[in-house]
């Protein structure tokens, strides 16, 4: 039996599975590494780390019959190597802020619509672009030694392989992408005076870019959000996807490129060539819920956490929880944004808190979700993954704040199951990415709104929007 290999390069750590032809996961391993905040608002990782972990995973799994290999990955990151492949500094990551400055000198250089013409978003801290820019201001002795840029990912397919590529899906969060043409933005280069030879060669998600020592194939793979919407059906339009990770993402497939005029949405290529995604992303989902845990209750379970919840009626009788801990990015581009509660009173407990946190970051989700349908997505069901989807009262409760069904894959391995499917199209183990969701994607069950709770969260849902203006920095009112 050939097998297929995922690797998701995550922040933190590295998850390897091995899934056979119909789409049963045989292993799977988990490589932890840490990542380093040196300054209030930054997030750092050393690359080596990744490689070590993505190394002793795939040393672990021990396959023998290996047909292919996909990658997957946290987006965005910046990784610069000088001219003999050698990491210069330690990667900036996707969820650090230090870049706010460079986003709007960006912003102002190309003007906002340009900007998202061409690139499908607006400059944002976590995206690639603006980071190099603070390289070349902050720290220019780095700046003048890159000769090559790399995201997370594509460093390991680099130790891998000895490959330099990325995908269409990362590239487009670069923000020096033309996500409609599929191809490094000239225009945007020139404007940011970034050569082009710093960047790799672009192929398509399912394509080989690269084969192991043994000859194995090594498919291009994805950022972690498209490679974990294959994983779990969102291959055309029709299903969506939510995730409830450490960041909350409302994602849907779309035929052609469209991008929302304002930026709030992002508007990436899919994992299927000559495809496009759009999607919503919130900072603080799933990471809400481990703050609220370490916070106020180290030590304790996410079971226990979430069972206190359980008896507290929709609303928590006027508690609100804003998720906005470390900025935000859908609907508010704004990394100074900060989290909430709004509306304690004598009688809230700890179970209290705990459903307000569930239930902001189901509206945090809802923002998205109304976004990606003023973008003319029509959305029927939803299939929903990450940590937070293990819990069956946070799925009711996001089922009934968006007013749609959510479906559980059997297979709940995220991006790691998708990097493996696109590893076995380029290892010609199915004909393209359709025949792979096709062949391996099964649900397992299916998640109603609860009707008693629809007006509750009708009415809520408009008091959450409400709050952010009044709650944002004083310097900034």
């Amino acid at each position: 039996m050939s097998i297929l290999v995922g690797l998701d390069v995550g922040t933190t750590g590295v998850k390897a599975l091995t899934v056979s032809p119909e789409g049963d996961v045989l292993a799977q391993i988990e490589e932890a590494y840490p990542f380093s905040t040196p300054q209030p608002g930054w997030a750092e990782q050393d690359p080596e780390d990744w490689w070590r972990a993505a190394k002793s995973a795939l040393g672990k799994l021990a396959v023998g019959n290996l047909a292919g290999i996909g990658l997957a990955g946290q987006m965005h990151g910046l990784v610069v190597l000088d001219e003999r492949e050698r990491v210069l500094r330690p990667a900036i990551l996707w969820n650090d802020q230090r870049t706010g400055a460079e986003c709007a000198e960006i912003e102002e250089r190309l003007g906002l619509r340009r900007l998202v013409q061409l690139t499908g978003n607006r400059a944002l801290p976590g995206f690639t672009a603006p980071k190099l820019h603070w390289l070349r201001r902050h720290e220019p002795e780095v700046y003048e030694r890159i000769a090559h840029v790399m995201l997370p990912k594509d460093y390991v397919r680099l130790r891998l392989t000895g490959e330099r590529a990325i995908d269409a899906t990362d590239a487009s969060g670069t923000l020096l992408f033309d996500v409609a043409g599929r191809r490094w933005s000239d225009e945007v280069l020139a404007a940011l005076e970034i050569p082009p030879e710093w960047l790799p060669r672009v192929v398509e998600s399912p394509v080989m870019a690269g084969h192991t020592s043994d000859g194995v194939p090594v498919a291009a793979g994805a950022g972690d959000q498209a490679a974990g919407a294959l994983g779990v059906g969102v291959d055309r339009p029709g299903p969506f996807s939510v995730v409830l990770g450490t960041s909350g993402v409302v994602f849907a497939a779309l035929e052609d490129f469209a991008a929302d005029p304002e930026g709030r949405l992002h508007s990436f290529c899919h994992a299927v060539p000559g495809a496009w995604h759009a999607m919503g992303v919130m900072l603080s989902a799933a990471g809400s819920l481990r703050w609220f845990r370490d916070a106020a209750a180290p030590g304790e379970s996410f079971e226990t956490l979430i069972a206190g919840a359980e008896p507290w009626p929709p609303g928590a009788e006027g508690l609100f929880f804003l998720p906005y801990l470390g900025g935000e990015r859908t609907p508010h581009a704004d990394p100074n944004a900060r989290g909430a509660f709004v509306g304690l009173s004598l009688r809230h407990d700890r179970g209290a808190l705990v459903r307000a946190v569930l239930e902001g970051v189901a509206y945090g989700l809802r923002d998205s979700l109304e976004l990606l349908q003023e973008l003319g997505v029509e959305p029927q069901v939803g299939r929903v993954s990450g940590g937070g989807a293990r819990s069956d009262l946070w799925v009711r409760i996001v089922a009934s704040v968006l007013e749609l069904p959510l479906e559980r894959a059997v297979v709940e391995e995220g991006a790691a199951y998708g990097a493996a499917l696109l590893g076995g199209v380029a290892a010609g183990v199915f004909a393209d990415v359709h025949e792979a969701v096709g062949t391996c994607v099964r649900v397992r069950d299916r998640i109603e709104p609860e009707p008693g709770w629809a007006e509750t969260y009708a009415s809520g849902y408009k008091r959450f929007r409400a709050l952010y203006p009044a709650l944002r920095p004083l310097e900034e009112t």
